[in-house]
């Protein structure tokens, strides 16, 4: 596809994203004294998962924008090589974006499917508007399947794929570990409620899910591009 259209996506989605994300710290507060840094106490709006793959998405698809414009888009059967944009676009989509960004869509929502006040209180409809609650949890999906189609993207790894999202999730779960300790909140009320044996539980099932959702976007990845990661390995192979 010709960079026009590839560039025009990405760049909506990041005026988009950018746009939403300023609209929801200057104004979803719950009184006029709060701010990103207190909004419900200690951590402010950055002790919530939802808030980090916000600003990750954001900079995901500024980053894509950068990279169209300054940067390349080589395929392994192209000529040439990968600049240094490209390589961090293609790393930071397999092992933080995609991973995180279908965690966050499909945890909130299969939560909230089971009892919203869990995930998402009833309470937080007059605080966020409907639009901007899919902006955080719904549309990210689909806008990422589409960059997939798009835009062929090399994975490294597989192990430098599993150290870096487990080295992103035990870092976010010590974060609201640490919170729940230093300031007596529990950043999602599914934890409040679950004994220690099922918090146990409930986080390392989440753990595994992370995994299995960097095997699901390296899968997705080898369906769409599978001729192109071909020639990547043969170009591998001769190069060694």
């Amino acid at each position: 596809m010709e960079l026009g259209p590839i560039l025009g996506y990405h760049a909506v989605l990041f005026i988009a994203h950018a746009a939403a994300y300023i609209y929801d710290c200057k104004y979803i507060v719950t009184n006029e004294t709060e701010t990103v840094f207190t909004y419900r106490g200690y951590g402010g709006k950055f002790k919530y998962l939802t808030n980090w793959n916000f600003i990750i998405q954001t900079v995901y698809f500024g980053l894509c924008v950068a990279n169209d414009l300054c940067g390349s888009n080589v395929r392994p059967s192209g000529r040439g090589e990968r600049c240094q944009l490209q390589r961090w676009r293609d790393n930071f989509l397999a092992t933080v974006v995609f991973p995180l960004g279908m965690f966050v869509v499909l945890t909130f929502w299969g939560i909230y499917a089971i009892d919203r006040e869990l995930v998402y209180p009833k309470a937080l409809d007059k605080v966020i508007p409907s639009w901007l609650n899919h902006v955080m949890h719904t549309t990210i999906l689909p806008f990422l399947l589409v960059d997939k189609f798009l835009v062929y993207h090399q994975y490294p790894s597989r192990k430098a794929g599993f150290v870096t999202i487990m080295s992103l999730a035990l870092l976010y779960l010590t974060w609201i570990l640490w919170v729940a300790y230093y300031a007596n909140i529990w950043v999602y009320p599914i934890l409040k409620v679950l004994q220690p044996h099922q918090k146990v539980v409930f986080i390392l099932a989440m753990l595994v899910l992370f995994v299995f959702l960097y095997l699901l976007g390296e899968f997705i990845n080898k369906t769409i591009w599978g001729e192109e990661r071909s020639h990547a390995q043969k170009k591998k192979k001769k190069s060694s």
